[in-house]
């Protein structure tokens, strides 16, 4: 019995990777999906196709007490994906979670701090990639996947891709962040990135594929905002308000 229900989960599994694929959703959500229909079949032993709300309220109820809201939705999120394009099922227990709300007001950067990070970032890689995140108020991941073709020096605006929602937007380019890039990219001479990795080196940043490491990004402004003394908790994706152009 147990081989045979693990058979037909396998074959469910990749039929929900294809449907998350066709959907166009962002890789971050369709691993995080994927998870969830992996994290679901271990606990109900590779059986989800007929669930009851009873079952899902026992799951759903061990969830919370061992992850936090934010897992626990995105595994319900999950699972009606599952039962919705895979199962072409209903949702059998509409109602069955309501998150608490919450709202985490992020710590704000000043102009003065800001000023002190960049400073304070010896290589020029990182201390020119914050410097662009702060100056256009860019995501970690928008910043990342920056090219040279986004750049638009003459209309003096950058072309994000793939941002939230999976939308491109327009936002304006100061003569600051211009110059700053154009001289980076002097560096590096890369044709297509802007912020190509650094494994091979700066002779081998010409034809990276690849762009900066996000977890070295990341690591990068933890020690960057220790060294500087700063008590905030900084990510790269919240580097905060615009710095006007100086």
């Amino acid at each position: 019995m147990i081989a045979p229900t693990s058979a037909h989960f396998d074959r469910q599994y990749q039929t929900h990777l294809k449907h998350l694929k066709l959907k166009g959703l962002q890789p971050k959500t369709i691993e995080a999906y994927a998870r969830a229909i992996r994290r679901i079949g271990e606990y109900f032993e590779h059986q989800i196709d007929n669930l009851t709300e009873p079952q899902l309220a026992a799951y759903f109820s061990e969830l919370v007490d061992s992850h936090s809201w934010s897992s626990v939705k995105l595994d319900l999120y999950g699972l009606k994906f599952y039962y919705q394009h895979v199962l072409r099922k209903p949702w059998v227990a509409p109602g069955l979670i309501k998150p608490p709300r919450s709202q985490r007001l992020p710590d704000i950067v000043t102009v003065e701090e800001a000023k002190r990070i960049f400073a304070a970032t010896r290589m020029p890689s990182y201390r020119v990639f914050f410097f662009t995140l702060y100056s256009l108020g860019l995501r970690l991941g928008e910043g990342l996947r920056l090219q040279v073709g986004d750049i638009d020096a003459a209309r003096a605006r950058v072309h994000i891709r793939d941002a939230k929602g999976n939308q491109d937007r327009l936002v304006p380019l100061p003569n600051a962040t211009l110059d700053a890039l154009r001289r980076f990219w002097r560096l590096h001479h890369n044709p297509v990135l802007l912020f190509p990795n650094r494994q091979a080196g700066r002779q081998g940043a010409a034809s990276a594929t690849t762009p900066l490491d996000r977890g070295g990004v990341q690591a990068a402004l933890h020690q960057v905002v220790a060294a500087c003394g700063l008590k905030k908790r900084l990510r790269p994706t919240a580097c905060g308000t615009a710095m006007p152009p100086t």
